[in-house]
Order: structure tokens, then sequence, then C-alpha cells
């Protein structure tokens, strides 16, 4: 299977990104553990298994050598968005996963998009639209469970999250 450089690329920052949700959620169950949140543990556990699932789908698109060398930063990145919100609570975990699955959610339309125009190698745009509606799941989840109420610092900090998401895609695809 050949991959143009467009996809290349892009499959290099879904890579990076799925490693990061993974860790997204070890972050999450860490302190839900810690604080005795079987609720928020659960729903860490729930959706990270879906995001290994993710991960591993990627990782037999994109061969090792066209990963991105940086999936240490990626995973560390990663568990600290997950557990700074878990330490305030459900409703942070929440808002941040919908801030986080908003974003991916676009991310994933524009490879979407792409393949509908420029094509694919067969299967890639049927796990990029699967992809996709898993994590719109994980968005809606998160924005029913969250509510719609948001103070300024959390408001700030979904801004943050969702603004480092670009800037960790546009790194990733090149390194």
């Amino acid at each position: 299977m050949k991959l143009s450089p467009y996809l290349e690329r892009e499959l290099r920052s879904d890579h990076a990104g799925e490693t990061g949700a993974v860790s997204i959620y070890q972050g999450i169950a860490a302190v839900a553990k810690w604080r005795g949140d079987e609720a928020m543990l659960a729903f860490a556990h729930m959706h990270g298994t879906t995001e290994a699932e993710h991960l591993a789908c990627v990782e037999m698109w994109l061969p090792v050598n066209l990963r991105s060398a940086f999936l240490g930063p990626w995973r560390w990145a990663g568990w600290l968005t997950g557990a700074l919100p878990a330490l305030f609570g459900s409703h942070a975990v929440y808002a941040t996963i919908e801030a986080v699955e908003t974003f991916v959610d676009r991310h994933y339309q524009q490879q979407i998009d792409h393949l509908h125009q420029q094509g694919g190698p067969e299967g890639l745009l049927e796990l990029l639209v699967k992809c996709q509606a898993d994590e719109q799941h994980h968005r809606d989840e998160a924005a029913a469970l969250a509510g719609p109420s948001r103070h300024g610092l959390l408001k700030a900090w979904c801004w943050i999250v969702g603004w480092g998401s670009e800037v960790a895609v546009v790194f990733a695809r090149r390194v």
C-alpha cells in the first residue's frame, strides 16, 4: 500500500493523536483511581479502550519509520491533559474531552474530505469514518455529562486544549 505524502503526514498526526488520546485516558484513570471516583474511572476505561483500538488500526496503516519521532512527549502531554482536569473533578474531565474531541472530529473530517476528492488506498476512508464516528460519540457523551455551564477558568483550559491539539497536529505532521 502506497500512501501519498499528504496521507503519510496526516496518518503520522493521527498516530500521534491516538497515542496522546490513550494517554489522556490513562491520566484520567490514574487520578480517578486515586480519588476513588468509580464513574470517572469507568468513563476513562471505556473511552481509553476505543482509543487503543484506533491506535492499533492507524499503526496497521502507518509503517514504523513514518511515525512521529516524539511519541514520548505526546504520551506525556496526553497524560497531563487527562490528569490535570481530573484533579478538579468529573465536570472538568468531561469538558476537556468535549474540547479534544471537537478538534479531532474536524481533523478527521479534513482527511475524509480529502479522500472523497482525491481518493486513496482501499479501506482507509472507511477506517477514518469509523474513527470519526467514535470520536463524535465521545464528544457528545462528554458534552452531555459536562452540561452547559463552564466557568471562566474551565473555558480558558478548554481553549488551551483545543489550541494545543492544533499545534500538536502541525508539529506531528512534520516530525
